[in-house]
């Protein structure tokens, strides 16, 4: 089985944190949001990754090949972004379509049973039922309980069953069939080629395609769901970290995240923060935040919080959204 994972998006909806790192590599309680994509897959034996790469691709490129050596992986670059249909798309000549394929979204993290969906011999998309679907794929299922609708962003939906960035293939090769007659007819939804509408034609052309219920879905495309992932992650052990070193006179309120390198002086941490390696506070109070890099914070209050890398906050408080190589000085 191989996996695509699609990675171009520009995230516009966190900038200006976007404009200089890539949505994919933003952190999540210590951990970039494709890694927690890639250590899933790898933990149910998927060793074949197609990326599709796009803005700041180069990025996301090197964090992969320099933490994960041992998988083997094509990049793809997604010249013009002209829908997630046409970005699958671009990796048909690295597959071999007679084999399975998982397609996840790179700025989605889920909760499911990811192992008994890759051995189940049905196609699948993951779902989520929302309140609001309108601004989502959606999917109805007919009485036999296979798919028989998936729309993108319907006016008046059929269904409230989102689809969440996560898709098993078995009919490989009709999925791809499905994109290219799309695109020679020029067939779109909201003006791009969308992966809903081919795997509308894929039901059209006879395939069976199942829905799963993931437990959990974070769609990290905003800062609000952002913090709220990080908070939630920071709530399993696993990512807490339990000793802080170079603490001076400062007081940490668990669940925190706080990476290598840090300095900490007279300053009150958490709960709900991660803090990036090598950054230093001083006389900060700071709770329910992401912290990157190599920053600097000194007499500052900040919450609901989300601090790119290499910037510099003095004299504040407020609820900011910062990109990269930013320096404020509120004195």
């Amino acid at each position: 089985m191989i996996a695509v994972i699609p990675v171009a998006g520009a995230g516009k909806n966190l900038r200006p944190l976007t404009y200089t790192q890539p949505k994919p590599l933003i952190p999540v309680a210590g951990k970039p949001i494709i890694s927690f994509i890639i250590d899933d897959l790898k933990r149910v034996g998927v060793t074949e990754y197609v990326f599709i790469i796009g803005y700041l691709g180069e990025k996301i490129q090197n964090y992969i090949i320099e933490n994960y050596p041992e998988i083997k992986c094509t990049f793809i670059k997604q010249e013009n972004r002209l829908g997630s249909g046409h970005a699958i798309l671009l990796a048909k000549d690295e597959i071999d379509l007679s084999k399975e394929l998982v397609i996840f979204f790179g700025d989605t993290i889920l909760n499911f049973d990811l192992d008994k969906v890759l051995k189940s011999p049905y196609n699948y998309v993951g779902v989520k039922k929302v309140s609001d679907p309108r601004s989502f794929g959606v999917a109805s299922v007919g009485n036999d309980g296979y798919v028989n609708s998936l729309v993108e962003k319907p006016n008046i939906p059929l269904s409230n069953l989102a689809l969440v960035g996560f898709y098993k293939i078995k009919d490989t090769e009709t999925l791809f069939d499905s994109i290219q007659s799309n695109i020679d007819s020029d067939l779109r939804s909201e003006g791009e080629f969308q992966l809903t509408d081919a795997l509308m034609g894929m039901v059209s052309r006879g395939s069976k395609i199942k829905t799963v219920m993931v437990d959990n879905w974070f769609d990290c495309g905003r800062k609000e769901i952002l913090l709220e992932t990080n908070a939630l992650m920071l709530e399993k052990e696993s990512f807490q970290t339990p000793e802080v070193k170079n603490l001076n006179n400062s007081i940490i309120i668990p669940p925190v995240n706080i990476g290598e390198g840090c300095e900490i002086n007279d300053s009150i941490i958490g709960p709900y923060v991660t803090i990036g390696n090598n950054s230093k506070l001083s006389s900060a109070i700071i709770k329910n935040s992401i912290i990157g890099n190599f920053v600097h914070i000194n007499e500052a209050v900040l919450f609901n919080s989300v601090i790119g890398n290499d910037t510099s906050i003095t004299g504040l408080r407020q609820s900011l959204n910062i990109g990269d190589n930013t320096e404020i000085d509120f004195r």
